[in-house]
């Protein structure tokens, strides 16, 4: 199985970056550097699937895909 496309973002807002995974409906965290967004959404990852998981919910699979991406396979 693929794993889910992240994004990592600064915000100027929030100062600091922002980390979603688009597949997972709003799982997101926060890191005053890109590494650390990426380690508190891995947190967010997991605690996410396993709340979806005890709620009996289905996990959606990686469909995520950046347009640029999208292009060159056309």
């Amino acid at each position: 199985m693929k794993d889910y496309h992240i994004n990592i973002f600064y915000s100027e807002d929030d100062e600091g970056y922002i980390a979603d995974i688009p597949d997972l409906k709003y799982c997101s965290a926060f890191g005053e550097t890109p590494i650390e967004a990426l380690q508190e959404l891995a947190l967010a990852k997991q605690a996410w699937l396993e709340t979806t998981k005890s709620e009996g919910k289905p996990i959606p699979l990686p469909t995520y895909r950046p347009i640029i991406y999208q292009l060159r396979s056309a």
